[in-house]
């Protein structure tokens, strides 16, 4: 947060704005690749790793607070956020582009999908771990796990510039299904529109929440059939016909288990380490709020602290009901009903909790990131620059579709 802001003015209407969320990344990621740094190391790393599910849920419990602040505008652009979850079809886009690089049958799952958690799943459980579609689908997550949260940043922050699409659409568009992403393209977009903040936060958050629980379906039903018509019709005419991965550097040995969604057992050992950790968070992003936006420490504590509780009552309540629910869910439901306007809880958590700005709760968070994403260093190495090009027509697919969509369905309706 000390370094601020930084805009670089292209033209006078185009501005590149980096912000303290990016600087906090990659400072992240240079104290676990630096030599001579020895207390940054694998060990630091995977304990990163390991606590960014509680910090990705006080994102998330962030939020959804402010959709329950702003229930009523996010009921009334309803349609808009439905439809432009089919803009994560834009992902398709990339699959030519592979095609014209050399993959082959590793499109299917490079491009079918954003490539995290649960795409993963989806593509190795329907091709198996060893198929060229379970490598195509891992070399996007590892890519994106790298770059993914600043290059979404970057694109937001010139498309809110340069295209004459409406901020609440670019909003919608940011939820995306990775919560990281989903807050980075936020931030940018809020810097852009401050008057704006807590509206774009809602739709954001809807939108993300939408993604989480149906991005799934479409994936399954729908761009996975897509995919593999349009592999089926354009791989004999784009690149070499043979169905073969183009070369072994892009087997990528391992893959991650899936740590948004497993669960284990709660613990009143678990309970402690979860507050210890979202007690120091929520110091850290006090100090920084402080810092950056001049806000009261003391109230962004407060409103920290309730962040917290919605966070670990939603990671509970995955471990104690019977069904496989994801903690997300949980928090987000709660999130939104407590800052409902009207509900008694509603006056006192808005006070307290719109005193925290979400970029330095990002800002924070991503420098856990920074340090987590080390462990995936050798293999980005591995998959080279072609699976860079696709990773970021992929991203930049779904966003700009979704957001096109989200505009054309909100001037439709009349909301915009």
């Amino acid at each position: 947060m000390f370094i601020g802001v930084i805009e670089i003015q292209i033209t006078d209407t185009i501005q590149i704005v980096l912000l303290p969320l990016l600087f906090a990344l990659v400072m992240g990621l240079a104290l676990f690749l630096a030599k001579p740094i020895k207390f940054v190391g694998s060990s630091q790393s995977k304990v990163a790793e390991g606590v960014m599910i509680l910090f990705i849920g006080v994102l998330i419990a962030k939020l959804a607070i402010s959709s329950g602040q702003s229930i009523d505008e996010v009921v009334n652009v309803g349609p808009a956020l439905i439809l432009q979850q089919l803009g994560d079809l834009g992902t398709l886009i990339a699959l030519p582009v592979a095609l014209f690089l050399g993959f082959r049958r590793e499109v299917i799952g490079m491009t079918s999908s954003i490539c995290r958690e649960p795409n993963l799943g989806i593509i190795i459980d329907k091709y198996g771990f060893k198929s060229p579609e379970a490598r195509g689908v891992l070399a996007i997550f590892v890519i994106g796990s790298i770059i993914g949260t600043a290059f979404i940043s970057l694109l937001s922050s010139i498309c809110v510039s340069v295209l004459p699409i409406h901020p609440y659409a670019f909003a919608m568009a940011s939820g995306i299904g990775s919560a990281s992403m989903n807050a980075a393209s936020l931030a940018s977009i809020s810097h852009a529109f401050p008057a704006m903040a807590t509206d774009l936060e809602a739709f954001a958050g809807c939108s993300n929440i939408l993604s989480f629980c149906f991005g799934i379906y479409m994936c399954i039903f729908v761009s996975i059939p897509l995919a593999e018509k349009l592999y089926g019709w354009l791989s004999p005419n784009i690149g070499d016909s043979d169905d073969e991965s183009i070369d072994d550097k892009y087997d990528i040995q391992g893959v991650k288990h899936d740590k948004y969604i497993s669960k284990d057992e709660l613990t009143w050992g678990k309970l402690e380490r979860w507050g210890a950790l979202l007690l120091i968070f929520s110091v850290i992003v006090a100090i920084g709020n402080f810092v950056g936006y001049h806000s009261s420490i003391v109230d962004s504590f407060i409103g920290m602290i309730i962040i917290s509780v919605i966070t670990i009552v939603g990671m509970s309540l995955e471990r104690i009901v019977p069904r496989n629910i994801q903690s997300i869910i949980f928090i987000s439901l709660i999130g939104i009903f407590i800052a409902i306007p009207g509900v008694p809880t509603s006056d006192f958590v808005i006070h307290y909790v719109s005193q925290i700005n979400l970029i330095t709760i990002v800002t924070a968070f991503l420098a856990y990131v920074g340090i987590a994403i080390g462990n995936d260093w050798v293999e980005f190495k591995k998959i080279g620059w072609k699976g860079i090009i696709v990773t970021v027509i992929v991203i930049s697919g779904t966003y700009l579709g979704s957001a096109t969509i989200a505009h054309l369905t909100l001037a439709v309706t009349g909301m915009i």
